[in-house]
């Protein structure tokens, strides 16, 4: 693995708000690698505020969304809230349900089947809100792409409304308003929210348009912070103040239904809680069984039933795991018997993989082979795939490369999803291979973790975690701050621990004489050189342990390498 230091900022603009804003050196360094160059800014950064949340009628075809929603009501219309079956999708679906049944009862929720309807807006869930009488559909986390369906749609008589964050394609949907700040001649200023995000943004306009606040749907806000979370969005501007403010009510009143996952911590919730925790047993739902049961529990308002709910979907969870597990090992003996056929990327198939891990697979795949990887299943007379990318490395440009060979594709830089027919398989994996060889660079074939700056561990204290700390929500775009310590030597009490001796317990001393404790997950086979007193670096996040009521700093080992000339 490549270490790749951040640049250092200026030291004169370091020391000059060091002294502004009163915080440690290294503190004014991390902050101005964060864009953070003066009070005014680190104090909106610190201390986010509901204030500083944007007006949403911005967002073009607010205005015209919220008047054919205010229609409906004023109409007894039936209204059908539609979304995606991953987190994004689900806690859209969660929030924007809930607030308008509050005032609407007349309306319904509906996610796709993964495996019969596939991703987004699905001519069987038109058919369903035919059916059911309904003339308006919210479409969350999808529909941007969905031109075919949307027309369909207006030979029923049923209108749409489009809240997506994904990119358009040349041409638009028909709908009565479509919210994506990721349109040409959207002058919304913040392009990175998610889908429930945008789904937010529409309740506070209609909440505005009625005359209330912000704070009236503050309790929406643990909705967001999950998908944003789930959906890893940029960790800035609107996202970072929702987050925030979503965390926080979910540590102080977590909503019902997922006060199961929050009781296991012992310790205050954090955005890591939310990506390796929480989205986990909600996506769990959609993978294995159905997105709609994510609906239900985020939903549920009585304890029995959402214990109910919960003990579900950590089965669901559970059969995901074992899942993921099972097909990461046949797909790493199928590369292994083609290795021939890839040097630049991964794409492996087998028909009955389980659609609704592949995508977990085929991350997975990158931690061994470090290349853009696409894992095959079949879907009923198609083959349908998940798409991983590398650091830097396009994936949504590589398949506009070989869409001769797709049936459709959609997703993002580093993620998408892509079907083509059985046949096209083999021609696929070569224009991808092609693709993938056109325009990796060869520093993109190595794994690397950037570092934000090189310390010694004396300058690791109480103060300076605890202001570092208040730096969170931590994400992309604000991730939580690596750092490089040379010249490290065993303290004398590092030690092999778990059950299979596997992990890294080390006490560290450095050339500041300064002794702290870090743990390195799988890394107990340096174990012999460091107790040989070989000297070594690390790469490292600092966290505070707590261990029979003592709260006490420990490093958190990215990657350990021992020093050259040792």
């Amino acid at each position: 693995m490549r270490w790749s230091p951040l640049p250092l900022p200026n030291e004169q603009k370091a020391k000059a708000l060091q002294q502004e804003i009163g915080v440690p050196y290294e503190i004014a360094c991390l902050l101005l690698q964060r864009g953070i160059e003066d009070f005014d800014t680190a104090k909106s950064f610190f201390r986010p505020e509901l204030s500083d949340l944007l007006d949403p009628f911005l967002m073009l075809g607010m205005q015209e969304a919220v008047d054919r929603i205010f229609q409906a009501i004023e109409k007894d219309e039936k209204i059908m809230v539609f979304g995606d079956y991953d987190v994004d999708g689900t806690t859209a679906v969660a929030l924007v349900y809930s607030f308008l049944n509050k005032s609407h009862p007349n309306c319904i929720y509906y996610i796709p089947d993964r495996y019969e309807e596939g991703y987004g807006v699905s001519t069987q869930g038109i058919d369903y809100a035919k059916a059911n009488n309904v003339s308006l559909i919210i479409a969350l986390d999808c529909g941007i792409k969905a031109v075919d369906k949307l027309a369909y749609a207006q030979t029923l008589g049923i209108d749409f409304i489009i809240c997506d964050h994904h990119l358009p394609g040349s041409q638009l949907p028909e709908a009565i308003a479509i919210l994506d700040p990721k349109q040409a001649d959207c002058p919304y200023p913040f392009k990175d929210l998610c889908g429930c995000g945008i789904g937010f943004k529409l309740i506070h306009a209609l909440t505005l348009y009625i005359g209330g606040t912000i704070n009236d749907i503050i309790d929406y806000m643990d909705l967001v912070a999950m998908a944003i979370a789930a959906d890893i969005v940029p960790m800035k501007g609107e996202n970072r103040i929702l987050t925030h403010f979503g965390i926080k009510q979910i540590q102080e009143n977590p909503r019902v239904g997922i006060r199961s996952f929050v009781s296991q911590l012992k310790r205050k919730l954090t955005v890591s809680d939310l990506v390796f925790i929480i989205a986990p047993r909600i996506n769990g739902a959609g993978r294995i069984k159905h997105g709609s049961h994510a609906v239900a529990l985020l939903l549920s308002e009585d304890i029995e039933e959402a214990l109910s709910r919960s003990r579900a979907i950590e089965l669901y969870n559970s059969e995901r795991k074992e899942l993921d597990q099972k097909i990461t090992l046949q797909a790493l003996d199928q590369i292994k018997q083609n290795e021939e056929e890839s040097f630049y990327s991964t794409v492996v198939i087998q028909p009955d993989w389980h659609k609704g891990v592949i995508g977990i697979v085929a991350s997975r795949l990158i931690e061994t082979y470090y290349r853009p990887t696409v894992v095959f299943a079949a879907s009923g007379n198609y083959y349908t795939a998940s798409v991983r990318s590398v650091k830097g490395v396009d994936v949504y440009q590589i398949l506009e490369a070989c869409k001769e060979h797709i049936v459709q594709f959609g997703g993002h830089r580093y993620a998408a999803g892509l079907t083509i027919k059985p046949e096209n398989y083999l021609s696929f994996k070569k224009a991808f291979e092609l693709a993938v060889a056109e325009v990796i660079e060869p520093e993109q074939r190595i794994p690397s973790t950037a570092f934000d700056l090189e310390l010694s561990l004396d300058k690791i204290t109480p103060k300076f975690y605890r202001i570092m700390s208040q730096m969170a929500p931590f994400g992309p775009g604000n991730m939580r701050p690596v750092f490089l310590t040379k010249d490290c030597l065993d303290g004398g009490k590092t030690k092999a621990v778990g059950e299979d001796q596997s992990h890294l317990k080390l006490e560290v001393t450095d050339d500041s004489q300064t002794t702290l404790e870090g743990i390195g997950f799988g890394m107990a086979n340096h174990i012999s050189r460091i107790k040989g007193r070989d000297p070594f670096q690390i790469l490292y996040t600092v966290e505070e342990n707590e261990f029979r009521g003592v709260k006490s700093l420990q490093l958190k080992l990215k990657d350990l390498k021992f020093e050259v000339n040792s």
